[in-house]
């Protein structure tokens, strides 16, 4: 199950005017546009029934002289996970006011947007996907989640299930208990949202931020290094190997929260905070930048427009002792790369490329991921030496019917225009005479077609490591996987064993 990452301020007293910052100041704080995003439709999903949210949201744009968003202008709909208007879930007075707190903040960033309530039947992380799905198959292309739950091994599943949508810019809340990865920020797929404090300064912005937390812990926003997911492409800093949450931040501390109008059991105007916050603003400032790259993940454009945001250099969520729980110049785990500066840094634009090597754990010596293989393939025995190190993935040998299978997912930017694969092999057998009896495939998966780039055999073998490389510029703009099956008749053994692969692009 997950939780709804939004905090209401206990500490103040309803009120029958708004309290907190509105809409004239986000806008302020992060040089956002009073207009733009006419036409492009932002999904808040969210658990559970809200029979206040259309009415609310009335409220709050009223009081702060925004248009009018309703069903009936078109503006505003609401759907059930399977995207029919009823019947809709069991009303929840928590998940509504957090409810509330999207509408609201969606309102307040892209007055001129239309907005989709996907209300999921619970807060399970496959009926709030299913909705996720609804929300994308219905148009959006912008997709709003404040909720989170434990990274886990059944993260890689649910990408693949919920949230791979190229062309679509889907947000997710980093957390609010201090220090520690969230699913599905910690998707490869999404920009995870990290949160800030904000108060008004006398420098030239007018403003200013800090990491939202306590180096000691406690409440403030989520982050840290994933145990589970692959590292995407445009990711490129050093101490984790895995997927890092953040990627970029806005506006979350409830001390400097942000007023939200909820009627379902509240008392009406309330100061809200929580990464819940900052969310749907962030989804909101993709929508005001423009429809996204059909075959792209909007999750990389801050990536390659890091100076179009506020770096927020202090502050922290925990004491990890590195960038992934403090901030510091460039980019860090509690606030990413920063806060919106204008809208700049969520457009795909035309970027340059970033000279790299994209293949996560290319030598084998991090266990597995971001590696599948079947159980065995990568290994540390001695029998079959490694190129290089203490790893390598050793397939077939068995001397008996058997498949063995190693693959890994990627990206390659489509501002690249070079991608070159390459590996080293070592092939030996027992088979004697002229027949390849046993066989080593490497295929590029790009979507349901499978290419073959070569097939090796057993009439292949060498006394060492021969390195392998391939022209991949095809697949550049694409996501693709690299696969190599190693297929073993029943006569006798051969050994492909691969090691220090590579993908470089520039």
């Amino acid at each position: 199950m997950t939780r709804c990452h939004s905090l209401v301020r206990t500490d103040v007293l309803p009120s029958l005017v708004p309290l907190g910052y509105g809409p004239s100041d986000l806008r302020g704080a992060y040089n956002l546009p009073a207009t733009g995003g006419a036409g492009a439709t932002v999904a808040v999903v969210d658990a559970y029934g809200d029979p206040n949210a259309e009415s609310d949201l009335t409220v709050y744009r009223a009081q702060y002289g925004l248009a009018s968003c309703t069903t009936a202008n078109g503006c505003f709909s609401k759907v059930n996970q399977n995207g029919a208007g009823s019947p809709l879930p069991a009303a929840n007075a928590g998940w509504a006011g957090e409810t509330s707190l999207d509408l609201d903040m969606v309102s307040a960033t892209c007055p001129s947007c239309k907005i989709l309530l996907v209300e999921a039947n619970s807060s399970s992380l496959s009926d709030l996907g299913t909705a996720v799905n609804t929300a994308v198959r219905l148009g959006a292309k912008y997709v709003s989640n404040s909720y989170g739950g434990t990274d886990s091994s059944s993260d890689p599943t649910f990408d693949s299930q919920y949230f791979n949508h190229p062309g679509v810019a889907i947000t997710a809340s980093a957390g609010d208990a201090g220090y520690g990865v969230e699913y599905p920020a910690a998707s490869r797929y999404v920009t995870a949202v990290g949160g800030t404090s904000l108060i008004r300064s006398a420098t030239t912005r007018g403003w200013s931020e800090t990491v939202w937390g306590n180096p000691l812990g406690g409440i403030g926003t989520g982050s840290g290094c994933s145990a589970y997911e692959t590292k995407p492409s445009w990711q490129t800093d050093s101490g984790c190997p895995r997927r890092t949450v953040a990627d970029v931040s806005a506006v979350a501390d409830p001390a400097t929260g942000v007023a939200v109008y909820d009627t379902y059991s509240a008392p009406g105007w309330q100061v809200y905070g929580g990464t819940s916050v900052s969310a749907p603003i962030i989804a909101a400032v993709y929508a005001l930048a423009g429809t996204p790259g059909a075959s792209t993940y909007p999750s990389s454009y801050p990536y390659t427009h890091p100076s179009s945001l506020y770096d927020v250099t202090v502050g922290a969520n925990g004491s990890c002792g590195t960038y992934l729980c403090q901030a510091r110049v460039g980019y860090d785990g509690p606030t990413g790369l920063g806060t919106p500066h204008g809208i700049a840094a969520f457009t795909a634009g035309v970027t340059p490329c970033v000279a790299q090597q994209l293949l996560g754990n290319p030598g084998f010596e991090s266990d597995t991921a971001p590696w599948t293989a079947t159980p065995g393939v990568i290994d540390n025995s001695t029998s079959e030496p490694p190129h290089s190190g203490s790893w390598k993935a050793w397939l077939d040998g068995y001397g008996a019917a058997h498949t063995d299978t190693l693959a890994q997912q990627v990206s390659i930017s489509p501002s690249c225009t070079t991608a070159n694969l390459s590996f080293w092999l070592h092939i030996d057998t027992a088979e004697t005479g002229s027949v390849a009896n046993d066989t080593l495939k490497v295929e590029i998966l790009d979507g349901a077609t499978a290419s073959t780039l070569a097939t090796y055999s057993n009439l292949n073998t060498a006394a060492g490591y021969i390195q392998h490389s391939f022209n991949l510029n095809p697949y550049i703009g694409k996501t693709i996987t690299l696969r190599f099956t190693g297929t073993e008749n029943s006569s006798r053994q051969t050994s492909f064993v691969i090691d220090d692969t590579a993908l470089n692009v520039s």
